[in-house]
């Protein structure tokens, strides 16, 4: 059976600074995907992780700041592909790196990365994906063993392999980001990613030389000393799906591992950071 999702669509004026900050806050209660448009955004949620007071404490839709409104619907796996294939426009990041659906046109850019994410987390839209992409880009990973945790479309993981890492591993808890990143890495025809459902607990006895993780801020907080245990000396640890007001925390737990900022990257609040073994 398909899982069920809560679509919302947000009208938003004036549209800018306010979608950007509307979706970092969407993103910190659960919203999963997003897809920008002329009147602002439709973001999508779980329906087992939305109640009915899921927006009591958004800051901005209380803003007299902005004016935003909004009406939600229940919407199925298999419907949402539809919408999302209708709104979805091609992404860019740093004129290297095209992300793009299988019905656009290949930009000829030296990456290419053709994905379906059929509500998996990771189109790019989105600022830590696109921030990972950016790492991952100042990054040689040629020959490295790499980890993709909480891999989404599995999108990091596949431009990993561009890059030249193997072999990848990649990991998500939910069925539906398993299934979508077995896809897409078919799509992308990789060759040295294999796809896992679950969570850290399938890391025993594993060892990377660059382990991935865009989840968010409790989970990473939780499993950092997991991540450590799996890096090889002189690993990299890229961290993302956190606000540039949680690296102190963050920080704090990776120094106990003895992990050392090297790079930080941000974009509208959102941070992705490197960290050195």
């Amino acid at each position: 059976m398909d899982n069920i999702y809560i679509e919302y669509t947000f009208e938003v004026t004036p549209k800018e600074p306010a979608t950007e900050i509307l979706i970092a806050e969407l993103g910190s209660v659960g919203f999963e995907s997003f897809v920008e448009n002329d009147n602002g955004v439709v973001a999508y949620i779980q329906q087992q992780d939305w109640n009915e007071n899921l927006l009591d404490d958004i800051y901005i839709i209380n803003s007299e700041e902005f004016y935003i409104s909004y009406n939600y619907k229940e919407i199925a796996q298999e419907n949402w592909n539809k919408e999302w294939e209708k709104n979805f426009t091609p992404i860019r990041v740093d004129d290297k790196v095209s992300i793009r659906a299988p019905f656009h046109d290949n930009p000829g850019l030296p990456y290419d990365i053709v994905i379906e994410p059929k509500m998996s987390f990771g189109t790019g839209h989105h600022e830590t994906t696109h921030m990972m992409v950016q790492h991952l880009l100042a990054l040689d990973v040629e020959g490295r063993k790499v980890l993709d945790m909480g891999c989404g479309t599995g999108i990091l993981a596949i431009f990993a392999e561009m890059k030249g890492a193997k072999p990848i591993d990649a990991i998500d808890i939910d069925n539906w980001c398993y299934l979508n990143s077995i896809e897409n890495v078919e799509r992308n025809n990789c060759e040295h990613i294999s796809v896992y459902e679950g969570d850290a607990s399938l890391l025993v006895n594993k060892k990377y030389d660059v382990i991935i993780a865009n989840i968010n801020r409790n989970i990473l907080l939780s499993d950092i000393k997991t991540y450590v245990s799996c890096l090889n000396e002189k690993g990299v640890l890229l961290l993302s799906g956190f606000y540039e007001q949680d690296i102190p925390i963050i920080d704090e737990e990776a120094r106990i591992y003895d992990l050392t900022i090297d790079t930080v990257i941000k974009r509208n609040n959102w941070v992705a950071v490197k960290y050195l073994k």
